[in-house]
């Protein structure tokens, strides 16, 4: 039980960062399915390096420059892997009419215009974002955003349908998992969000789940479900959502 739910963990952080495995193990479609408990944990790993290199970054240059180097350090750390999903998703919803020409265009791996346009704006607005929130609470916000945003694809597997064909590379990751794993998992969604100030605890949670909740209804009526590349795309709307949501109640 716990050496399986090693694999599972070592199998997630292989597969959704571009961190190396110390060991070598037989690789199984089960160990990634079980990995998807792992995948909050994951965003621990990707928050925490964010601010650190933030933290570092400040001594040295303005928040606005930290920023920039958090988020380069993101993208190598995972690979661009959700900011992939984004830029697919933006092309097919954006140059599809009809379930099966969205999903068409998705599985291109060719970058569009909607998806160019798409990403460089979804960058931007993270960025903006950011360099709006008070310097002290970047840090954390950055850790409890990549944890509580990576809940969102889990979520999605949890409630949707795979609708991309069988022999689709996520497929894997698409197998449903029980309401224990999934509880699991919003553990460590939820405890970053501990450390927050009780105003961000009081609105975050609320309005980035309404925003899943949206964005599933949104799915499921143009294309029935949910592929790999919208898990990608709901974990950058979640986490951008995070963020604005934080920003607009410490204005406030």
């Amino acid at each position: 039980m716990i050496k399986n739910e090693i694999k599972a963990f070592l199998t997630a952080v292989m597969f959704y960062t571009r961190l190396p495995v110390p060991f070598l193990f037989e690789h199984h479609p089960e160990y990634l399915s079980r990995g998807t408990t792992w995948l909050t944990f994951i965003g621990w790993i990707v928050g925490g390096v964010s601010a650190l290199i933030f933290l570092a970054a400040q001594m040295l240059f303005p928040a606005t420059v930290a920023i920039l180097f958090s988020m380069v350090a993101t993208i190598l750390l995972t690979g661009a892997f959700h900011e992939d999903g984004f830029a697919d998703m933006c092309d097919g919803f954006g140059g599809g009419y009809g379930k099966e020409q969205i999903l068409n265009i998705m599985k291109d791996s060719r970058l569009g215009t909607y998806g160019g346009a798409g990403l460089i704006l979804m960058l931007l607005m993270k960025f903006s974002v950011l360099s709006n929130i008070d310097a002290r609470l970047i840090p954390l916000a950055m850790l409890a955003g990549h944890a509580f945003s990576r809940w969102a694809p889990v979520w999605l597997i949890k409630v949707g349908k795979y609708v991309q064909r069988t022999d689709a590379k996520a497929k894997p990751v698409a197998e449903s998992i029980g309401w224990p794993r999934l509880f699991f998992s919003g553990l460590f969604a939820i405890i970053p969000l501990l450390f927050l100030p009780e105003w961000s605890i009081f609105w975050v949670i609320p309005v980035t789940a309404a925003g899943i909740v949206f964005f599933f209804r949104y799915l499921k009526k143009h294309i029935g479900g949910y592929t790999g590349d919208t898990l990608g795309a709901s974990q950058q709307l979640a986490e951008i959502t995070f963020y604005l949501v934080m920003l607009a109640a410490h204005n406030g």
